[in-house]
């Protein structure tokens, strides 16, 4: 098992900063970072979050946890992808577990026109040969006829990783409070609550995620994998310990009821065809989560109440990879007033 507690390196302190007493509210893997940051800018954080247990209502949970920002580049805007190199460094920086051996994007040979299509449309990628799986992928080998190589992208356990930072921010002495949604009288507000915060942000909708973790004894990957397919692409994400993620990213549904038979068929009958080995794998754990997005899938920094209350919300399905961003963003915006891009 990965170790929670490993110690995270430090950010350095920025001593020019006034200290401020500040309540994130939402400790999700946006609000989490947005702690830890502050915390390391020398502000005294108290950390909320209406859940009794850890991650219980938070997106996060369910997250397949790529740092993939040219992958996404094929369906986000610029910004998400130009952020995203920024996060995946930050990321690179801070997390020890953070694992980087990039992401390998197939299709069945029905399908090339997707993987054309997916070329086209992303960067950062090098289109490799089936000789080339040998190397990177050995029992991929001869199953693809080709395949496009993202080889400075990264993956996480998500579950290991937001115990890490919640942790890490313990550690740098924020103060945590689950079971709770008083904010007290603090100077400052920083609102991570997601969809629950909806009333508040109007144009928020939710963007439903699936996800069914698997113990496959019998397959061996060491990178994310996606399998494109015109109606449903799927990705495969490694977890350790012959255990992997096999997930949708983006259906347009806001509920969040359990996953359908049609929908837990639909991922592992394409996980059985990326690879035979899910066949016998054993099924640990199914489920759905909402992510908040707005309209144009881009995550915001807002500032109301006369400048009580800062929004950070909408990331999307980019949350792994955006939230240090974001957090740093934040960290700057109080420190010399200077709003990063994603500020409204």
């Amino acid at each position: 098992m990965i170790d929670a507690k490993r110690r995270a390196t430090s950010i350095p302190q920025r001593p020019d900063v006034t200290k401020l007493a500040v309540t994130v509210v939402g400790a999700g893997i946006v609000g989490l970072w947005q702690a830890r940051v502050l915390a390391a800018d020398g502000h005294a954080v108290r950390l909320i979050d209406e859940s009794a247990v850890p991650f219980a209502s938070s997106a996060s949970r369910w997250a397949g946890a790529m740092l993939a920002p040219d992958c996404e580049a094929e369906l986000a805007p610029p910004e998400v992808r130009q952020w995203g190199h920024e996060g995946l460094r930050l990321w690179r920086a801070a997390y020890p577990d953070l694992v980087c051996n990039g992401t390998l994007v197939v299709a069945a040979a029905r399908d090339q026109a997707e993987l054309q299509r997916f070329e086209t449309r992303t960067a950062g990628g090098c289109r490799i040969a089936s000789s080339t799986f040998a190397e990177l992928e050995p029992e991929l080998a001869g199953r693809f006829s080709s395949a496009i190589y993202f080889a400075n992208e990264a993956h996480m356990n998500a579950n290991a990783a937001l115990h890490w930072l919640l942790q890490s921010a313990r550690d740098g002495g924020v103060e945590v409070s689950f079971d709770t949604t008083s904010v007290g009288d603090a100077r400052l507000v920083i609102d991570c609550r997601g969809m629950a915060a909806r009333t508040d942000l109007p144009t928020l909708r939710g963007v439903r995620g699936e996800r069914i973790v698997v113990a496959a004894r019998d397959v061996r990957l060491v990178r994310s994998v996606r399998l494109l397919h015109p109606r449903q692409p799927i990705y495969v994400v490694p977890q350790g310990e012959d255990r992997f993620v096999v997930g949708a990213t983006v259906i347009e549904r806001e509920d969040d009821q359990p996953m359908t038979v049609r929908s837990a068929l639909d991922l592992l009958g394409s996980a059985y065809a990326l690879h035979p080995g899910f066949a016998e794998a054993a099924i640990i754990d199914m489920g759905a989560g909402v992510r908040p997005a707005f309209p144009d899938n881009v995550p915001r920094i807002s500032v109301v109440d006369g400048g009580r209350i800062i929004r950070v919300n909408g990331a999307y399905r980019h949350g792994f990879l955006l939230a240090p961003v974001l957090a740093h963003a934040v960290s700057d915006y109080l420190a010399t007033g200077q709003r990063h891009a994603a500020f409204v």
